[in-house]
């Protein structure tokens, strides 16, 4: 895309999204003019402004809740669903019409996740979107916002980059991809967002970044945004003489984030309400958490403010068109969010697990544990040897913080105590904090320097994929009642390789069984950083490797009989998106092809 003019990064947060670009013509080197799309969006019936944030929510009325005079926007676009600040505020009212967490409920993998079942309490009246219909909605307003403001240069057109976050699966991020293909973004990169931000604190530096750091840094970054915490680690070094940013670890995909922050507070000013003599029932324990959400968003903004009130529709016959009122204290945001997800724990802490009920209703799978820094030891002793050091802890040097969250000073002050107070053992000094820049923007900020810096050259993350993966090999035996065959793990791709690099092709031959129904298992490790494409695992710890989505498929037989086993030898590869992607061809030099993919579904696409 060399004519391009913008390099355009697109964040696709949980709660919010955000667009932000690079002008070409008016930067130079790692000193670039970057902008920030102000996007309209309705912020009541009739009324529309702009802001740089989307709120990532969509309200799905009544057909004859509101006019649909009253819903223009700028451009042509269906009147429902709603998106952005008017959805949010139709839905502190009605949120059984309200889509949240859409992001999060993408990247489930125990579901089908385009197929209509948001919101999930809805009743039957309320017609529900997949969450893969809803990112789509983002994207398209996206789009239709920025074509609207610079009609000569569609986004369409433009370099690039859509954040996702780092532990995404090859499913969720083939989701993502497929939903800015289906609003017409073909030509585009998939960017972790603990990444981005890093990419944002270096634009941010106009080059000064390079004094700020030193070869053998080890950089954490804490991502906490609405609905997920993403942590990565970043190393320092040098190749030919110039310094070098390679990201080394990732962590598990931990659902907790703002989301399970706002329920707690709104659990706290509940109990505030109950002593005063005022009961809620769970329809406005509802309400309470999206005012929650609006009260700490506001206090975390403007520091001056110490109090600010909460107001929900009170419900029965006698009370129609009353209220109750509460309010939220700076004192018990800071509590709450501190003391709950941020204790001082020891550096040995693990994520505590509950024991939970034989049935539960179909949800989100949740992180059980609330302690943020539970998670962060966990993440921190698991890839210890990203570090130079020999200590059972990975051993950061630097923080970086990104996400709302962390506007509270409180809270990045308690990480890095906690912090401290791990290394200080082993005589590690404590790490020094990473000056972020705006924790709201940062990601789609450095997403857009990610697009430029692919085109104009700069400053690069070396990252790959963040983990290794592996197929099952069936071994082969005498049938024994009760026993399956020996499965083995063949390592397709490593821990590393760069995501479009070409295919790898191990050595060996292997049979392939076509023409009738068969399952591939897949592996993937974070930990095993020596494997090498055609390595064949006998044995492994539980730990080690992680099995991922089966696949299920019959295999054309094609100029062979149903049942028969072909000798092939297979090719991997990880597409840009992520996508893994298996290939068995026949060893005699035939012309079949047989490849298995993650769909959009998680499942498999035989061809």
């Amino acid at each position: 895309m060399s004519s391009a003019r913008h390099a355009i990064g697109i964040d696709l947060g949980t709660t919010h999204c955000a667009l932000s670009w690079v002008d070409a013509a008016n930067s130079e080197g790692e000193r670039v003019a970057q902008h920030q799309l102000a996007i309209p969006q309705l912020t009541a019936p009739g009324t529309l402004e702009a802001h740089a944030l989307l709120p990532a929510f969509l309200y799905l009325p009544h057909r004859d809740e509101l006019d649909p005079a009253a819903l223009a926007l700028p451009w042509p676009a269906a009147p429902t669903p709603i998106a952005g600040a008017l959805a949010r505020a139709l839905g502190l009212a009605t949120p059984i019409r309200l889509v949240a967490s859409a992001k999060s409920w993408l990247c489930h993998p125990e579901i089908d996740r385009e197929a209509p079942i948001l919101p999930v309490e809805a009743p039957d009246e309320v017609e529900r979107i997949s969450p893969l219909a809803a990112t789509m909605q983002y994207l398209a307003h996206l789009r239709a916002a920025w074509d609207s403001a610079h009609p000569q240069d569609p986004l369409a057109a433009q370099a690039l980059t859509i954040t996702v976050p780092a532990s995404f699966d090859p499913a969720a991020r083939e989701l993502t991809a497929t939903a800015a293909r289906a609003v017409g973004l073909d030509d585009f990169t998939l960017l972790e967002e603990p990444q981005a931000a890093l990419y944002s604190w270096i634009a941010a530096s106009a080059g000064g970044w390079r004094e700020q750091v030193a070869i053998g840094d080890l950089i954490l970054v804490i991502d906490v945004g609405g609905g997920t915490t993403d942590l990565s680690l970043i190393a320092v070094d040098a190749r030919e003489g110039a310094l070098e940013l390679t990201r080394v670890a990732v962590g598990e995909h931990i659902l907790l984030g703002g989301d399970n922050m706002d329920l707690a507070l709104a659990h706290r000013l509940r109990t505030k309400l109950a002593a005063a003599g005022v009961a809620l029932d769970r329809w406005q324990l509802q309400q309470l958490t999206h005012g929650c959400r609006d009260a700490k968003e506001a206090l975390f903004s403007e520091p001056g403010l110490e109090r600010l009130p909460v107001v929900l529709a009170s419900r029965g016959a006698r009370l129609v068109g009353a209220s109750i009122r509460t309010e939220l204290t700076r004192d018990e945001l800071e509590e709450t969010l501190v003391e709950g997800f941020f204790p001082e724990v020891t550096a040995d802490s693990r994520p505590r697990a509950r024991a939970r009920a034989a049935l539960t209703r179909v949800g989100l799978p949740y992180a059980q544990d609330p302690a943020i820094t539970r998670h962060l030891a966990a993440f921190l002793t698991r890839h210890h040897e990203a570090g130079a050091t020999t200590a059972t802890l990975a051993q950061p040097t630097a923080v970086l913080f990104n996400g709302g969250v962390f506007k509270a000073e409180a809270l990045r002050e308690r990480v890095m105590a906690v912090l401290a107070a791990w290394l200080a053992p082993s005589g590690a000094p404590p790490p020094r904090q990473l000056t972020a820049t705006d924790l709201d923007l940062a990601v789609a900020r450095g997403a857009a320097f990610h697009a430029h810096a692919r085109r104009h050259g700069g400053v690069r993350i070396r990252s790959g994929t963040s983990h290794a993966y592996y197929v099952g090999v069936e071994g082969a035996a005498p049938a024994v009642p009760g026993i399956d065959p020996e499965l083995a793990a063949l390592c397709l791709v490593p821990l590393g390789l760069e995501e479009g690099s070409p295919a790898v092709a191990p050595d060996q031959e292997f049979g392939l069984v076509v023409g009738e129904p068969v399952r591939f298992r897949f592996f993937g490790s974070d930990l095993r950083r020596d494997d090498r494409v055609g390595d064949l695992l006998e044995e492994w710890s539980p730990d080690a490797l992680s099995e991922l989505e089966e696949v299920q498929v019959t295999l054309t037989a094609h100029r062979h009989r149903p049942g028969e086993v072909v000798a092939v030898q297979l090719q991997a590869a990880v597409t840009e998106t992520g996508t893994l992607e298996l290939t068995a061809l026949p060893s005699d030099g035939g012309e079949e092809r047989w490849a298995v993919a993650f769909d959009t579904r998680g499942r498999d696409t035989p061809r």
